[in-house]
């Protein structure tokens, strides 16, 4: 599924409302996580805290009766997007960091971290470098036989 442009301004709005829930001159809040839950039947993407307690909604009309069976895969890649159009506004809210947007299925199971808020440390895309430890066992394992 492409990810139209709709979509893109529906989840950014999204994002915004999230964020004017937590502005930066209000104290920090502790929270450690912003559940987003997406249901590909009805389209809505609805915004959670850490208490379960339901922060913003809105229809994806594009996501409406959606039946690819890689809809969450796909949604992934678009929500990380708009995610870091709107970073400097994401690292602003008042929340302790670390925090994270995680995305969920409409029966609350993560399907993906989207974006990691840690210090000076930002990770939008957790797999990005899937084969990290296995390159790096690699190398340390080389380094130690070259002895």
């Amino acid at each position: 599924m492409k990810a139209t442009e709709q979509a893109l301004q529906q989840i950014e709005r999204t994002i915004k409302k999230v964020a004017d829930k937590f502005p930066p001159t209000v104290e920090a809040t502790l929270m450690t996580d912003i559940h987003f839950r997406a249901n590909q039947e009805t389209g809505e993407l609805v915004a959670f805290d850490d208490n379960d307690k339901e922060i913003t909604r809105t229809v994806i009309e594009p996501w409406i009766n959606n039946v690819d069976d890689d809809f969450y895969e796909s949604i992934t890649s678009t929500m990380r997007k708009s995610l870091e159009k709107l970073r400097s506004t994401i690292e602003g809210m008042s929340l302790i960091k670390p925090f994270s947007f995680v995305l969920e299925d409409e029966d609350k199971e993560a399907v993906a971290e989207l974006y990691i808020v840690d210090g000076d440390t930002v990770i939008i895309d957790p797999d990005m470098m899937p084969d990290l430890d296995k390159d790096l066992d690699d190398f340390l394992k080389k380094l130690l036989d070259e002895k």
